[in-house]
């Protein structure tokens, strides 16, 4: 890929984290300004234990910018690849998306929007894969 497109997804992917959405957010948790009005902590902590993570601020650090995706944009009004890419960005001083996977093995935008209680978008999770269809 033209150096020249790899800044435009970058920029592409920066500004998505400056644009305004309309989901409803709690302000329940200063530390989660951005979080769906139902979601706890302790929710992702318990969901977290079940699937065997031990969260870190780095996990933590994650669902943060989940929320804060989702609040800033329509919901369902994103692809799986925009998502990516903006964590991607968000995230490349720490190593990017290999940083990601490594926190959460089942994939940092299927995984991390089940713990930070969001749905995750079209494509996230296929359920086909490895199955015989």
């Amino acid at each position: 890929m033209a150096v020249a497109e790899d800044d435009a997804r970058s920029q592409g992917a920066a500004k998505q984290w400056t644009q305004s959405g309309s989901q409803e957010t709690s302000k329940a948790d200063p530390d989660f300004p951005h979080a769906p009005h139902e979601w706890t902590k302790a929710d992702a902590d318990k969901v977290a234990q079940q699937e065997g993570l031990d969260m870190t601020d780095d996990h933590w650090d994650l669902l943060c910018a989940l929320h804060e995706y989702y609040a800033r944009h329509e919901y369902g009004g994103f692809s799986v690849r925009e998502l990516h890419d903006a964590l991607d960005e968000k995230f490349h001083v720490k190593g990017g998306y290999k940083f990601l996977y490594r926190l959460f093995p089942g994939g940092p935008v299927a995984q991390g929007c089940r713990l930070a209680g969001l749905e995750a978008p079209a494509g996230a999770i296929d359920k086909g894969f490895g199955s015989v269809v």
